[in-house]
């Protein structure tokens, strides 16, 4: 362990830390800024990511520095209210200390809120082999590998390779998944075919592959049902109730025995918590996430919070806490802005309640769904109207007015040309090495 103490200003003010710079730390971070408090911000990148736009940069649609913007703009009017590049390794709730890769960090109160990461189930061979969707890395990876299938799909000659290069397996029927399926049929109907003259399109499988019996979890039967449809009408195979057993890098073997060729397999299948160490075992849920109370606080401990996807605040309805998705990490960052200040004045908590605003997917070109709530009423709508509500949504979410614009513009263009604008290959791909043919049932 390291003895070097991090460099941060003195101040008289008590310090807050927070671990994370995610939807949760980030509207936190804002919101403590004009209190009366030290506020450090510590995150691995030096920049938020609106992470519901992730594959819109996988699928060319958007570049990435549309969907990030840089945690010192974002905290520049703080006067007390700093950002640090760092990796957290460890935290001393004895002695008030985190380490990271930058030296120690003395706390008054700890906030984590270091979210989630993919969950791969313990199957380390998917999860060496196959691509996720976390992070802008992931996202800029999946996009040049599959611009790079393309370009080497020109240069092959057998059936099957070819096939391995151009069918794509996606993984989790939740949002993400539903997107990008959606993002890739556009594709193949109205871009591909103009870049890649050669190559026959109707020989490309999307394949989405959900576990459960039904796509959109959480969201009403109509939503799901409706953007099955979709999905279906847009070419898509959707397997309903089959898990994916194993991938090689080349083949997908589901549970039922059935084989997909594929060398590019999209893991969009869950996430679990990413606590710090240090922490007692007892406040550590199955799913490692933390338990809070309903203030947020973490079990055990007197000034140590968790907000967003790590806080696991388990309630009479929510008995496995509240789900993994903005909305509630949003809320929990701006209602703790509040009450940190309240517990060092001495003054009463505000407890947690979580307003939920409902959910959104887009499965491509004027066809949504949304489930949202509006002065308290439900509204559940599939279509060209769900589709604009999730463009208003997703648009002004975007944090830094320049990044609207550039999405937005980005948008009008892609939707008036039939384009996608962002197909280059910059960075890393995902190689997955050819193997030889199985003598095994496959299917293409």
């Amino acid at each position: 362990m390291t003895t070097t103490l991090a460099k941060l200003p003195v101040s008289k003010n008590p310090r807050v830390v927070i671990v994370g710079g995610g939807f949760a730390g980030t509207e936190l971070a804002k919101k403590l800024s004009k209190a009366p408090l030290q506020v450090v911000l510590i995150d691995k990148n030096n920049y938020y990511t609106f992470q519901p736009l992730l594959y819109q940069v996988a699928t060319a649609g958007l570049n990435a520095p549309s969907i990030v913007y840089p945690y010192r703009k974002i905290l520049e009017k703080g006067e007390d209210t700093f950002f640090r590049l760092a990796e957290v390794e460890s935290v001393d709730p004895v002695k008030r200390i985190i380490e990271t890769s930058i030296g120690l960090v003395h706390y008054d109160y700890l906030v984590i809120a270091t979210g989630a990461t993919t969950n791969y189930y313990g199957n380390e061979q998917i999860e060496r082999h196959a691509i996720a969707m976390k992070s802008v890395e992931d996202a800029l990876m999946l996009r040049n590998t599959i611009l790079c299938n393309f370009e080497k799909a020109l240069q092959i000659g057998d059936e099957e390779q070819l096939n391995s290069l151009m069918d794509f397996v996606i993984v989790g029927g939740g949002p993400t998944g539903v997107e990008i399926a959606g993002a890739l049929s556009e594709l193949r109907k109205h871009v591909f075919p103009k870049d890649y003259k050669e190559l026959d399109f109707i020989k490309m499988d999307i394949h989405l592959i959900q576990s459960g019996d039904h796509i959109l979890k959480g969201m009403s039967k109509e939503a799901s049902t409706e953007a099955l449809h979709f999905l279906k009408a847009a070419g898509v195979q959707v397997w309903l109730n089959r898990r994916v057993k194993s991938f090689d890098g080349y083949t997908v073997t589901l549970d039922n025995g059935e084989k997909l060729c594929s060398r590019t397999l999209i893991w969009a299948a869950g996430v679990t918590g990413a606590p710090i160490k240090g922490l007692s075992e007892e406040c550590i849920t199955s799913g490692n996430r933390l338990k809070v109370d309903e203030y947020n606080r973490l079990t055990g401990y007197e000034n140590i919070f968790a907000i967003g996807d790590i806080a696991e605040m388990a309630t009479a309805e929510k008995p496995e806490g509240y789900p993994m998705l903005a909305q509630p990490a949003l809320q929990q960052g701006r209602l703790l802005g509040d009450n940190l200040p309240k517990l060092i004045a001495g003054k009463p908590l505000k407890p947690f309640v979580y307003a939920d605003k409902g959910a959104l997917a887009t499965i491509g070109r004027k066809k949504a769904v949304a489930d949202v709530k509006i002065f308290n009423k439900e509204i559940r709508t599939q279509g060209v109207f769900a589709w604009f509500i999730w463009l208003f949504v997703h648009l002004f979410s975007i944090i830094g007015f320049k990044n609207r614009l550039m999405v937005f513009v980005n948008w009008i263009w892609n939707y008036l040309s039939y384009d996608a604008v962002m197909r280059v290959i910059i960075g890393a791909k995902k190689e997955n090495i050819p193997v030889e043919k199985s003598t095994d049932k496959v299917l293409v």
